[in-house]
């Protein structure tokens, strides 16, 4: 009888962005993500924590700067065959230490599926209250002002860097995705 390969991570390199490409291009295709180039997933690879069960790559998260203070996890997204056994909330933990290590007070995510992040400890702010995403990625987005995501933020000081549960879900919210 095989022992299941567990889920390993690691730090992504130009060589992995083909495999990037095809995660995030799957996620598009479902509706959780916008779209990203070939091109640019090469010049930010270093950004990405992957996810690997054995050695097949099945998950990958951005930690992308967005000011100073404020980095974002960006291009969340777990092969659907592999989801439910913990890679994404691996990644997004992995991705809240470095940017903790990094120097960044706090994380923040644009998502469709905003209990999967309250889970982790994120909270629901208003778009506004994330300048930077905004002047930096959504004005020249198509979606702009349409995109229907919600804006999360985990504070990543001292004494609020812990995932906590949070009694407040949105009315309509989907439940935590298994990823």
């Amino acid at each position: 009888m095989r022992t299941p390969a567990r889920i390993t991570l690691g730090s992504a390199d130009g060589s992995h962005a083909p495999k990037l490409h095809a995660l995030i291009t799957a996620s598009l295709e479902e509706g959780r993500l916008l779209p990203r180039t070939l091109s640019e997933l090469t010049s930010h690879a270093e950004r990405f924590v992957v996810a690997f069960k054995g050695r097949r790559l099945i998950g990958c998260a951005e930690l992308a700067p967005l000011s100073q203070g404020v980095a974002e996890v960006r291009s969340l997204a777990v092969d659907p065959g592999a989801r439910g056994a913990g890679a994404g909330t691996m990644l997004v933990n992995e991705l809240r230490r470095r940017a903790k290590r990094e120097g960044f007070e706090r994380l923040c995510a644009f998502t469709h599926r905003p209990a999967y992040f309250i889970h982790l400890g994120f909270s629901i702010v208003p778009h506004l209250w994330l300048t930077e995403k905004i002047f930096t990625d959504c004005v020249t987005c198509p979606l702009f002002r349409r995109c229907n995501q919600y804006a999360m933020i985990v504070e990543l000081d001292e004494g609020r860097d812990r995932p906590a549960e949070s009694p407040f879900v949105p009315a309509g919210a989907p439940s935590a995705p298994h990823a």
